[in-house]
């Protein structure tokens, strides 16, 4: 059966006993974790490891952000997503590294970032470049025996599914996030998965609506109030190969606890009962 968790950074906690805190009130014991804060030196990580496993808390995966995102349009982001800047991929390089090394000892096995936008056309120059970006970063997780997960949105299902057969790298597989598909304005989630399922191997529960008109964003909501359809979704997702961990992310809005416990809600509406994450 598939484990419910919450993202770690959809609660904006100030540090570890904070994060614990505010997971208790979303009434889910079980983590995605930014590992970010704690490569940076924000967050010490032996304390956050004592803070988890003392409240019950599992961490079901990672997260790795990169430098130089800039999400103010898609324009922007198309140019600045994941590792496709030139100016930073030292930088991420690097720090995909380290946190490589820290996801094996933290015992994690499965780390989530967004690659960044791939170009569709085989014979586009930056094709190339990002799909060795990419198998350096995936050889680098693959040694330390963990997996990593692009997320869905930023292209078509169809152009990532190209990418990641040319890539047929073991430690690749795909975060797939309904919203994101949407807020991008990159075709319809359910058929998404359909097209995606061998490599599936994480999902967020998030929920949005189109963008206005084509070039512009669309607007994140709370679970439910969105234009994923949720019932084909979850069936599409229980019928995926293997049982894949849901992930609750909601990155806007200003009552992110009370958010959290309504996709709970959603989810255990709609799917076959998840379990609760156990230590």
């Amino acid at each position: 059966m598939p484990r419910l968790g919450v993202c770690s950074w959809s609660l904006r906690p100030s540090g570890p006993s904070d994060l614990v805190d505010k997971l208790g009130m979303t009434g889910l014991n079980a983590v995605q974790l930014a590992l970010d804060p704690i490569r940076e030196g924000a967050w010490g990580r032996a304390e956050t490891q004592r803070a988890l496993s003392g409240a019950g808390v599992l961490v079901l995966s990672g997260m790795m952000g990169t430098k130089g995102e800039d999400y103010s349009t898609l324009d922007t982001i198309r140019r600045t997503g994941g590792v496709r800047p030139d100016e930073h991929w030292e930088h991420n390089l690097a720090a995909a590294r380290d946190t490589a090394q820290l996801a094996a000892e933290m015992g994690l096995r499965l780390v989530t970032f967004h690659a960044g936008f791939i170009p569709h056309e085989r014979s586009e120059p930056l094709r190339a470049v990002m799909l060795d970006r990419l198998r350096r970063i995936a050889d680098r997780f693959h040694a330390n025996g963990v997996r990593i997960g692009f997320e869905t949105g930023q292209e078509a299902a169809s152009t990532l599914a190209e990418a990641l057969t040319e890539l047929d790298h073991p430690a690749i597989g795909v975060n797939f996030d309904p919203a994101n598909m949407i807020l991008y304005g990159m075709g319809d989630p359910v058929a998404a998965v359909a097209t995606l399922r061998r490599w599936i191997v994480q999902v967020h529960v998030k929920d949005a609506n189109p963008p206005p008109a084509p070039g512009e964003w669309g607007f994140e909501v709370p679970a439910g109030a969105g234009s994923v359809r949720w019932s084909p979704f979850f069936r599409a997702v229980q019928s995926l190969p293997s049982n894949v961990d849901l992930l609750i992310e909601r990155e806007s809005g200003d009552a992110r606890i009370a958010d959290v416990r309504t996709a709970a809600a959603l989810v255990r509406a709609h799917s076959a009962a998840p379990t609760e994450a156990r230590p």
